[in-house]
């Protein structure tokens, strides 16, 4: 049992040293994407959201 656990933390130190990790320019570029997505779609949807609901209490009146 012990001999497993071993071995399965040599193999994951041996995958982890073949992982490539992103340079700090490519996350900071990645992470502004994601904002901004986030910012348009949220924008997006309030203003959905308030037409939405002014159109059904105009209609629910």
């Amino acid at each position: 049992m012990i001999n497993k656990v071993q071995n399965f933390f040599q193999e994951v130190r041996v995958e982890m040293q073949k992982v490539t990790w992103s340079t700090r320019e490519e996350l900071m570029g990645s992470t502004a994407v994601v904002l901004m997505t986030m910012l348009i779609l949220s924008t997006f949807i309030g203003i959905a959201d308030f037409i939405f609901s002014q159109a059904l209490h105009f209609i629910l009146r």
